[in-house]
């Protein structure tokens, strides 16, 4: 496993257990961006980097019983809170690197990733196999609770130009991955740049 990975893993599971605690409000969030995948009754989508999978039930609601929804996490220590919580039963978790799904090409038609790009080790690397899974036509989430202004504040940093998720340098990002962004918002209240994956 590379650094990168034990990092994120020791990072994420010894804040696992008190996570959703910690974000108690962001529910009408995470189901008003799911909202925005335009997902069908019937629709495979993929929650990538699923945490303890609170975007789960709103992808579960936006499919139906007949969908798949998958919840792909590198952290055990995530997945077992997504379980606690029943979140398992409104999709099938995967302890798996989202650089390496283990999903047959073009089989879903769209994934959800919430906080997600601020921690891949190769943005445009992880997003072309991202790309991989998803038909041409399918759309890619990139999904943050607060925008990045606010996480910048909580976080106790500055913005600066190189951020990646700035819109010139997520478009340009995406666009390398082979996805073509259609909306990006950056509010307080949340951070939403959606793509569809070119043919």
């Amino acid at each position: 496993m590379s650094d990168d990975h034990t990092h994120v893993q020791e990072f994420f599971g010894a804040r696992a257990a008190g996570w959703d605690r910690r974000f108690p409000d962001d529910g009408p969030a995470y189901a008003a961006a799911v909202a925005e995948l335009g997902l069908r009754e019937g629709g495979r989508v993929l929650d990538a980097g699923c945490g303890t999978g609170r975007a789960l039930p709103a992808l579960r609601a936006a499919v139906g019983p007949s969908g798949v929804v998958l919840g792909a996490d590198l952290t055990p220590e995530m997945l077992r809170e997504a379980a606690r919580a029943g979140r398992d039963h409104d999709g099938t978790l995967l302890l798996t690197d989202v650089a390496a799904l283990p999903l047959r090409p073009s089989s879903l038609d769209a994934v959800f990733a919430a906080g997600l790009i601020a921690h891949l080790p190769r943005p445009a690397e992880n997003l072309r196999e991202i790309r991989r899974v998803v038909r041409p036509g399918g759309v890619l989430a990139l999904f943050h609770p607060i925008g990045r202004a606010a996480l910048a504040a909580r976080q106790g940093r500055e913005l600066t130009p190189d951020d990646l998720r700035a819109e010139p340098n997520m478009r340009a990002l995406l666009t390398g991955a082979g996805w073509r962004m259609t909306s990006y918002v950056d509010e307080d209240t949340r951070f939403l740049a959606l793509a569809v994956r070119d043919v």
